[in-house]
């Protein structure tokens, strides 16, 4: 009978042990973890000038090289302008030669007229002589006299002037004419190679070395500047991103290393360094962080690193981390 009732105390420990067991296990909080997902640099592709597209080099899913060419557009306003443009250089060039030189011809002109001119005073001179001394015996008037003087200095302004006009010939244009011509051929030169660079801006590379994800783009479709053509993604450098509340955080810091799962790759473990702790603009869920006050509590991006690179990660891909193994 004490055996008995020996046995049955034991049992009814082991069945209280198992209950308190049970109990404890099915009140202790589950494992902290948190889930994020894989991030790499997205770029939007856009033409700077607008056009229509011509040839089309990558579709989706290519994974194509940095400057590769993935587009290009046709524009026969550009090449008119383009076109403008040269033959505005062309004028500004000749008008500029214009400024600086005189035909040999003219010169020749000028001379010969100032020779004329010269003559003309040589002639008047001896006219006014004459005239003085025979005014002076009183064999002619004086009338005659004040004539050969005004001729005299009639055939001395010509003189001045077709000297004047040969060294204008000479010298050409003043600087100021030569300065403007130089400005304008500046100007000419200018609008040229900006229409040169529209003319290369129909040409779309590829900016970085990645995977074309999206493509907007289609044959013979008219686009504007600034219109999306393509998105790529940048699978060569990802990243993870997690968003953590500020209680979580338990001293992280910019460097620290953890691990990471990766479900898509069979829940491989892989190692992370944090790149990147920065605060988010919005309040993460509401939580009672005290008996005696409640307060929001801020939600934090963090960004991890893959250790070593590890093929086969695509952005979006989710990341799941195992947070009490952080002591956390």
């Amino acid at each position: 009978m004490a055996k008995s009732n020996a046995v049955r105390w034991i049992v009814g420990l082991v069945v209280l042990g198992a209950f308190g067991v049970a109990v404890w296990l099915a009140t202790r909080p589950p494992p902290l973890t948190i889930q994020g997902e894989v991030s790499a640099d997205r770029v939007d592709i856009s033409p700077r000038v607008g056009g229509r597209i011509g040839k089309l080099g990558a579709n989706v899913g290519d994974m194509v090289e940095r400057g590769t060419t993935i587009a290009e557009l046709d524009s026969p306003q550009l090449v008119a302008a383009l076109v403008a443009a040269r033959a505005a250089l062309s004028v500004a060039n000749a008008d500029l030669a214009r400024i600086n030189s005189t035909r040999p011809e003219t010169i020749a002109a000028r001379r010969a007229d100032s020779a004329a001119a010269q003559a003309d005073v040589i002639l008047a001179k001896e006219t006014f002589d004459r005239q003085n001394q025979l005014a002076s015996t009183g064999n002619a008037p004086q009338a005659r006299v004040d004539e050969a003087t005004r001729n005299l200095e009639m055939a001395a302004r010509k003189k001045d002037a077709a000297d004047a006009a040969l060294q204008l010939a000479v010298a050409g244009a003043s600087p100021e004419e030569r300065a403007l011509a130089a400005a304008q051929v500046k100007q000419a030169e200018a609008a040229l190679s900006q229409r040169e660079v529209d003319i290369a801006e129909l040409v779309i590379r590829s900016p970085i070395a990645g995977q074309v994800t999206t493509r907007i783009a289609e044959l013979g479709e008219n686009f504007s500047a600034g219109a999306p053509l393509f998105s790529m993604v940048d699978i060569r450098n990802v990243w993870f991103t997690f968003n953590l509340r500020e209680d979580l955080l338990g001293g992280l810091k910019v460097g620290d290393t953890f691990e990471v799962t990766v479900p898509a790759l069979r829940s491989e473990r892989i190692p992370v360094r944090v790149t990147v702790i920065n605060v988010q603009g919005q309040y993460a869920t509401w939580r009672a962080t005290r008996a005696t006050g409640e307060f929001d509590l801020r939600t934090f991006e963090v960004r991890a690193a893959p250790v070593q690179p590890r093929e086969g990660l695509r952005p979006g891909m989710s990341a799941i981390a195992s947070w009490a193994e952080r002591g956390r």
